[in-house]
């Protein structure tokens, strides 16, 4: 039974005196920890014998929802809105304080493979809505027009993505990292998260991982694969506009300028880097290092070039560029045979492009969003069910708001009829996103 503050560690232990446990009571008192603002004491890890000991503890339920999505990338504010609109109770936790994943936070400010050969655009549904409202702010995005990969600002897309959500009505919960399942058997009953709150739950009749690292899979036990890609750091240089044009006409333009964005003078700079366990925290604070010295040495040497000594660092992404990690292991497995093909799928529920407009749509089936062995959970974005070869078609922006649409839809479904996602009717579920404006085909 949890105590009930104030307590002090004297307190602590002449109650456990009091109550014939005085012996190893140091111990247990030691277990206790009294948080501050007169919050109930809670036990903390103990060392002992050379090992870390968690005692078990009562985690509080914060908010219990019908549709849980964890993780506010492309993915997770698209699958949001669309399970609220589709009349779900809806609540969507994130682990930074703002939206957009790796699109904003990571600065892949590039949204490329929703257009197709002949100029078609593919990708659709919410994530288009998107787009089409950056038009309307200023420097919100630019290259936006037919057959056209464009660039989005990050800023931009910060704000527009929370007004989206705050329009809804979204439950949010920010600064909260999922770090675990709440599990009976094979069915996930909602997530546990940690912050500065402490570790706090959150139940929901289902859950969309969109988390891009498949946090939540992983911990619920779903059949997936464990991965290794390229992990970079996009960053964005400043003032190309003041570069002198005579004196850089005169020598050759230096390398690592990158790509326009819409905001005059500032380009966006991508970096592949090198392969990497992106589920490594050593891994990661190596690149860390290696990427934010390597990028400001770039930077350093464009200014040595003639006429481009006012160039300047502007930023480098707050979160690295991780690719791929975990990827499901679905009912469905999309393969790159299934592209070259042209193969349909009668459960399509979202459509995918090509990253230069070169080649035909594709199809992606219900079924690479649902796990083999876990009910109430449904993959999005680029940890869907996919081999090897899929993935630099799957990771990339426009696949991600898709197929969360697909998610969040059949989530919100799902809860509706009382089913498993597995049971969700694709017919069904295909009419809805359709009148929520995805295109299928």
């Amino acid at each position: 039974m949890p105590f009930s503050a104030p307590w002090s560690r004297r307190d602590v232990l002449a109650a456990l005196g009091a109550s014939g446990l005085a012996a190893g009571c140091a111990s247990a008192a030691g277990r206790l920890l009294a948080a501050e603002g007169g919050q109930a004491m809670r036990p903390i890890p103990m060392a002992e014998g050379g090992s870390v000991v968690q005692p078990r503890r009562e985690v509080p339920v914060v908010a219990n929802t019908q549709v849980l999505v964890v993780g506010a990338g492309p993915a997770g504010v698209t699958a949001a809105i669309a399970a609220k609109r589709a009349g779900a109770k809806t609540m969507l936790v994130e682990r930074y304080g703002q939206f957009g994943g790796l699109w904003t936070g990571g600065l892949v400010l590039l949204v490329i493979g929703h257009i197709v050969k002949g100029g078609k655009q593919v990708c659709q549904g919410i994530g288009e809505e998107m787009m089409r409202r950056l038009e309307k702010l200023d420097r919100g995005i630019c290259g936006r027009r037919p057959g056209v990969n464009p660039t989005v600002d990050a800023e931009a897309l910060k704000y527009l993505m929370a007004e989206m959500i705050v329009e809804e009505g979204v439950d949010v919960l920010c600064h909260s990292w999922a770090v675990n399942a709440i599990m009976d058997g094979k069915t996930l009953k909602g997530v546990v998260v940690e912050g500065k709150s402490g570790r706090q739950a959150v139940l929901a009749d289902q859950v969309v991982d969109a988390t891009g690292d498949g946090d939540v899979l992983g911990a619920a036990g779903a059949e997936h694969e464990r991965r290794v890609y390229n992990i970079g750091l996009p960053s964005r240089i400043a003032l190309l506009d003041r570069v002198d044009k005579n004196a850089s006409a005169k020598a050759k333009p230096p390398r690592n300028l990158g790509n326009i964005s819409p905001i005059a003078g500032v380009n966006w700079v991508n970096m592949a880097g090198p392969d990497a366990d992106g589920l490594d925290v050593r891994a990661l604070s190596r690149l860390e290092m290696n990427h934010r010295r390597q990028i400001w040495k770039q930077v350093q040497e464009i200014r040595k070039a003639p006429g481009y000594e006012p160039v300047c660092l502007l930023e480098t992404a707050p979160q690295l560029g991780v690719r791929i990690t975990r990827i499901l292991s679905g009912l469905h497995t999309l393969m790159m045979q299934d592209v070259k093909e042209n193969r349909r799928f009668d459960d399509v529920v979202a459509v995918g492009g090509a990253w230069g407009c070169d080649h035909q749509e594709w199809h992606i089936p219900y079924g690479a969003l649902v796990p083999r062995n876990v009910e109430n959970l449904l993959a999005s974005g680029r940890s869907i069910s996919c081999e090897p070869r899929m993935a630099d078609l799957i990771r990339v922006i426009p696949i991600c708001f898709v197929t969360g649409h697909a998610a969040g839809c059949a989530a919100a479904m799902a809860v509706a009829d009382g089913c498993k996602v597995r049971d969700v009717e694709v017919p069904r579920l295909q009419k809805l996103l359709k009148r929520q404006e995805a295109y299928l085909g």
